[in-house]
């Protein structure tokens, strides 16, 4: 299988010509949360079905970091470093604090229980944007049946003083999201299959207003086919770079596509690590790969 894809001449200066697929484990369930840690070098990743955190590194190789770990979702780290995770059976947001225990930021809105936390960024001024659908309560596979009693939508929380606040609520099912380079736009995914003949399975791309608390002029940024998005990342220069059915899709700022990296089975999500952000790392499915490419990821503000 050839890795790269070229479908527009700039995405050939990303390419290594010597840099291949590389399967760092497998055995997994269904792999999603992917958050490198480079202070300590090491990736942490979700093993959702299987209820557990799990650690790779590049000496340890890939070991059990947490179990159980209320079927975990997407993950990312706060200005402090701590890990923020989503958790689909506690229907919440979760904080590691630095001293290994655990805080619920986020687990009701307006005295009714929020659905499934999905995935998770945090924005320069220390603020929490996650979606919320209803993934994770509809099985027993990734949470256990439960009744939703909100609509799917997308929050910002505030952890200084614990204020939850809608920033999205026309979504059929947001899942992924982020934040580009300069957080004056917010990517999120919408991965709803309702209705059949015209399913909304597509990336838009929202405004950040002035004052960095809600989202203006939402519009489709990019349709991923094969399948859906589902987690993305940016690069440096505002790329996206999004999981898809075949596996992983850059797209320009315009929305146009650029590449394509091919992998076995369909992405999940992904995030940039290694010692210049330009490894890629990609959650797919049963398997945990990493790609070297000639880009770096986004260095947050």
């Amino acid at each position: 299988m050839v890795d790269f894809e070229i479908i527009d001449k700039r995405f050939k200066r990303f390419v290594l010509f010597n840099a291949h697929l590389e399967k760092l484990g497998d055995g997994f369930r269904w792999l999603e949360g992917p958050v490198w840690f480079a202070d300590m070098q090491c990736l942490l990743f979700s093993d959702i079905p299987n209820d557990r955190i799990m650690r790779w590194s590049e000496a340890g190789g890939v070991q059990v970091f947490r179990q159980p770990a209320g079927f975990p979702n997407g993950q990312t780290r706060d200005r402090e470093g701590r890990l923020i995770t989503c958790s689909h059976h506690g229907r919440c947001v979760l904080r590691t604090e630095l001293d290994g225990e655990i805080t619920i930021l986020a687990d009701a809105y307006a005295g009714k229980r929020l659905n499934s936390p999905n995935d998770v960024v945090v924005k320069s001024d220390g603020t929490i944007w996650f979606s919320d659908p209803p993934y994770g309560i509809q099985t027993d596979y990734e949470g256990g049946k439960q009744t939703s009693e909100l609509p799917a939508r997308v929050y910002r929380l505030d952890p200084r003083d614990g204020v939850l606040t809608i920033v999205a609520d026309d979504f059929d099912g947001p899942n992924g999201l982020c934040f580009a380079p300069d957080e004056r736009r917010l990517y999120i995914s919408d991965t709803g299959v309702q209705p059949a003949d015209d399913p909304v399975e597509h990336i838009r791309v929202f405004d950040v207003d002035v004052d960095g608390k809600a989202l203006l002029n939402g519009r489709v940024f990019h349709k991923v086919t094969p399948r859906n998005a589902d987690g993305f990342r940016c690069d440096e220069d505002g790329n996206v770079w999004s999981s898809a059915g075949d596996g992983v899709h850059c797209i320009d700022p315009s929305g146009a596509l650029l590449g394509k990296i091919n992998v076995p089975s369909g992405v999940g999500n992904l995030t940039f690590g290694g010692r210049y952000r330009s490894r890629l790392f990609l959650c797919a499915s049963q398997t945990l790969y990493a790609i070297y490419t000639n880009q770096r990821g986004a260095q947050r503000p």
